[in-house]
Parts: structure tokens; sequence; C-alpha cells
């Protein structure tokens, strides 16, 4: 398995890594927990070394899952985890309903981080990121809260997530930034412009989440498709009616027309210079089951991420880029 470092943090990763968010939260209904532990050891003994969760992601329930499932590789692994959103510690995932709000607040940061720890099973966090800007909190208190729990030994990197350009040089004058969190495919291609060139001069690693469109990019989706109301996919309309207009414009199915966009990906220095992890979950459910898939492989991971998503995904895909 090849390896990347996070800009110059030094904070080494594989060169795919496994977003868990969907077996537990948001990509439709919970699933199986011995089958997602089967999951997830699995990707460990393939080589892959880096785990996404979140607090709010259940809530809670996959940062447990995740937690129990690595315990056996603590030290073989990295593990990513988020704070940012107004959960209470005592909140009974069951009874969540709708979307919480953002807290930030330098008490509420040390009060996730100890729940972290703690739903992990670990003594110290890999990297830590701030899920989402919350506007009314100083990002300079973020950054010196979270400066508090590294010097502590609570933590080992700060990350960021969807921040602006300004916001991840304040952020990052108080406290180094390892790595930024953002959403980046052919079709959200927003941090070209000014994102990218400023990672790199920073030397800030770039974590792109949903690569393959979240899951519509894969060829395994048209506008037939069906969700449960669980999944948030059922509400991206104009996505896949995307998709359904670029297929007949070019009288292509979905993985012809991947083949047909993959000379248009973007080849900017951004893409090819900057050491970071490319990373999504390649496995399916067939009959019932999770599996992986068999492709891609190991040797498949210097294609293009286009020829890399000829894979079947079951999307909840986490990071990729050269």
């Amino acid at each position: 398995m090849q390896k990347r470092k996070l800009g110059n943090s030094g904070l080494e990763v594989s060169a795919l890594g496994l977003g868990c968010m969907g077996m537990s939260f948001s990509y439709g209904p919970a699933k199986d927990k011995q089958e997602m532990i089967s999951l997830i050891r699995a990707a460990v003994e393939r080589g892959i070394t880096f785990f996404d969760t979140a607090e709010v992601y259940g809530p809670f329930t996959n940062e447990e899952l995740v937690g129990e499932a690595l315990a056996p590789f603590r030290k073989q692994v990295v593990i990513a985890t988020k704070f940012g959103f107004d959960l209470s510690p005592d909140l009974d995932p069951r009874g969540m309903k709708g979307p919480p709000g953002l807290n930030s607040r330098p008490e509420h940061i040390k009060q996730a981080a100890e729940g972290s720890l703690r739903r992990l099973k670990v003594d110290v966090i890999d990297l830590l990121y701030q899920h989402r800007v919350d506007l009314n909190v100083p990002i300079e208190d973020v950054a010196g809260v979270v400066k508090d729990l590294i010097q502590e030994g609570k933590v080992k990197h700060f990350g960021l997530s969807e921040a602006g350009v300004q916001t991840i040089r304040r952020a990052h004058r108080v406290q180094p930034v390892t790595a930024l969190q953002s959403e980046y495919s052919l079709w959200t291609r927003t941090p070209e412009k000014e994102v990218i060139p400023t990672l790199e001069e920073l030397g800030i690693g770039l974590v792109p989440y949903s690569p393959l469109g979240k899951g519509f990019l894969t060829g395994k989706m048209d506008e037939n498709s069906k969700f449960d109301s669980s999944d948030f996919r059922s509400t991206l309309r104009i996505r896949r009616s995307l998709i359904c207009s670029a297929e007949s414009r070019n009288g292509r199915r979905p993985h012809r027309l991947r083949s047909h966009l993959r000379g248009c990906w973007p080849r900017s220095r951004g893409l090819y210079r900057s050491q970071v992890p490319q990373s999504y979950i390649v496995w399916t459910r067939t009959s019932g089951q999770s599996r992986w898939n068999s492709r891609p492989t190991i040797s498949e991971t210097s294609r293009t991420p286009l020829q890399r998503s000829r894979c079947k995904v079951l999307a909840t895909p986490k990071s990729w880029s050269r």
C-alpha cells in the first residue's frame, strides 16, 4: 500500500482511506454492526491505515463502531474524527430529530474531545477536525483550544472542514493546520480556484470527500434509482438530473460517461503535486453481505480517479486526490 503525508505535518497515512459515516448514518439505515466491524478490519488487513468518523455520525454510534473495530490495531492506524455540532453528551442517538446546530465554543470542544476519546477507546486523537466553521466563535479561539488539547497530549493534529481561505489562514497562524476536508469531485470543483493553491502555499493536506459524487459517478445509479427516506441522496434531485441529462447528451450510460469524462479531469498542479490521501469505500452489499470488491487493487492506485471508480461502490466516499 502506498503512503501519503498530509502536507508538511509529517502525518503519514495510506494512499487509500476509509470513510465510515455511511455505516451508521446518512446513507440509509445503519448497517449490521458485526458486518461493519469485519469490513473495517478487512481494510486494515489490506493496508489501509486512515479511517474517518465524527461524533455527529449517529450521533456517537459511528465513533463507537470505529473504536471497537480498530481496537486491536490501534498502533497501526490513524483515526480522524470531528467536533462542531451542538450535541448533548447524554443524547439518545435514536432520538435525534433534524440536524443539530453548530457549537464550537471552547468548553464544548473540550467536552466533545473527551467524548470522542472515550467512544474511540483511545488515549489520543490522531486528527481532530472542526466539522463546520461556527461563525459565532472566532476561529482563533477554536485553534487555540485544539492547541491546548495537543499540548495536553489528547490530540496530535488539527484539521478544518469546508473552511474558506481566510479562515484557514487565521487558524493556521494560531495552530498549524494539518489537513482540510472539503467536498471535491468532477461536479464539485470549487476548491481549485483558491483553496488548493492556499493549501499548497501553507503546506496543508487536502482530504476531499465524496470524490465519486456521493455515488452518482459510479455508474450504479440512474434517474430510476430509489433511496430510503433516511438516505440523504433521496433529496439530491438536481444532481440526479445532471447525470441523466449528461447521459442523454452523450448517448452513454454512466459507465461510458465516466470514460468520456476521464480526459476532462483537472490536471492542476494541486491535484498532481499535493501529497494527500485518496480514499473511498470499496465495498458492496451483495446478497445481504458486504464484501471487498476486487477493484481497485493496490496496483491500480496510480490510475486516474475515474479509472479507479470502475469498482462497485456503495458510496460514502472519503478523500482522494493524487
